[in-house]
């Protein structure tokens, strides 16, 4: 870990010194650069320490996509790590070999407030638990902006052919970009090919045990093929805006939210980032799961939310996983409803949405209040998710590379991964 500065260290000492029941504390917490992650790091840790005066939190942010993940995988590797930290669930931590880098939280109070279907996207072979969610659970799909689609008459799509029928009227009759494309921040050029995941749940239901068992690829799968296919149509029909190469996230959602575009490819934690920047347009935005080939099969992808973690070796693992088991109580859910609003359903007993939600969460319920219409996204039924992705995804979503050899070249990035985890049969 870093060290403290030597002011710090004699303050901390003074007041120990004092006869103060706990010992001055700041301790430090990672988070990513998206205005609702920060917000919410901002809440959380402000109402403990409002009921901890002794503790004090200093909040660092990192990139988001690749650049951020190597930043954690770093600092975990050379002990320089926050005390908490914000990261995904599913796959990508166990990448992190939580086991060894990690302070279990399987004897926090809270966690049976914790749902069972999280707990397993935070847990390692031996059923520990290492991660307690924050935010609630997302989804992939196609945010949108309503009063164009109001404007042209147009119906939300249930087929791909009838979101591509869209976009071509779109195209037609105004200046707006038919699909908005932020290949600035490299993560957001995934979308297309991870919200796909329940149509190719789908066609193939056992696509994810064959997968991590080395005997599906995406190449070769038609189903998983059609992620990179749509995504190379989008761009070949020439439906991006124009400086899809430069846009950052953030300019991804002021483009859909104002109608400078008017199709985002994006997960639903967006919204609270729209409230956060654009709350005049919040309503204008709508939100619906990417189509299939067939209006028989319409369904969602859905994400875990991402957790707070607690680095091994740190200078206040108590006080931290205080802090955690804090968050895992229906109080923390309202700290965060009122921060950043609600995008979805909580994963912490007890917790539940306000009666009023912006437009593009209540679009999203009815696909979870209806059995069979949503499926949890790859990367929390197979360990694996290469770390190419988004790098390839912008290549296939810039004409520098067909759908097929993305496929094949992400298959070859898995196989990477699948080897580093020591999965069987690669």
């Amino acid at each position: 870990m870093t060290s403290k500065p030597i002011s710090t260290i004699m303050l901390t000492a003074a007041l120990s010194l004092a006869g103060g029941s706990l010992a001055a504390e700041e301790l430090t917490l990672l988070v990513g650069s998206n205005p609702d992650s920060i917000a919410i790091a901002e809440a959380l840790t402000a109402a403990y320490s409002e009921r901890n005066p002794d503790v004090t939190f200093e909040i660092e942010t990192r990139p988001g996509g690749s650049e951020g993940d190597n930043i954690v995988k770093t600092r975990l590797a050379t002990g320089e790590m926050t005390d908490i930290f914000l990261y995904n669930s599913g796959s990508l931590l166990q990448a992190l070999r939580p086991a060894r880098t990690l302070v279990p939280l399987d004897n926090i109070p809270n966690r049976r407030n914790i749902l069972d279907s999280f707990m397993r996207t935070v847990s390692d072979d031996a059923g520990s638990i290492y991660g307690v969610p924050v935010e609630t659970a997302m989804a992939g799909g196609i945010l949108y902006h309503v009063p164009t689609y109001r404007q042209l008459g147009l119906e939300v799509p249930q087929t791909w052919a009838a979101f591509m029928a869209n976009n071509a009227r779109i195209a037609e009759l105004t200046d707006k970009a038919p699909v908005i494309q932020t290949y600035r921040d490299t993560w957001t050029s995934q979308l297309f090919v991870l919200s796909d995941y329940f149509n190719v749940q789908a066609e193939e239901p056992d696509f994810d045990t064959r997968y991590t068992n080395n005997e599906a690829k995406y190449a070769s799968t038609p189903a998983a093929l059609k992620g990179f296919e749509r995504l190379q149509q989008a761009f070949e029909a020439g439906y991006f805006n124009a400086d899809f190469g430069a846009a950052d996230y953030n300019d991804g959602l002021r483009m859909v939210a104002t109608g400078e575009g008017v199709h985002y490819p994006m997960l639903t934690f967006a919204v609270a980032g729209i409230q956060q920047n654009h709350p005049d347009e919040l309503d204008d935005v709508g939100f619906f799961a990417q189509p299939g080939d067939s209006t028989d099969v319409n369904g969602l992808t859905v994400w875990m939310p991402s957790a707070y973690y607690v680095a091994k070796g740190g200078d206040h693992v108590d006080t931290a996983k205080d802090f955690v088991n804090f968050v895992a109580t229906v109080e923390a859910c309202e700290i965060m409803t009122e921060a950043v609003g609600a995008t979805g359903p909580y994963l912490i007993k007890g917790c539940t949405l306000p009666q009023s939600v912006p437009a593009a969460v209540a679009d999203m319920m009815p696909y979870f209040a209806e059995e069979g219409r949503t499926a949890p996204a790859l990367e929390f039924l197979s360990p694996i998710k290469g770390p190419a992705l988004e790098q390839i995804t912008v290549e296939v979503g810039s004409g520098i590379r067909g759908a097929g050899s993305g496929a094949e070249l992400y298959d070859r990035d898995v196989e990477k991964q699948a080897r580093q985890l020591g999965l069987p049969n690669w």
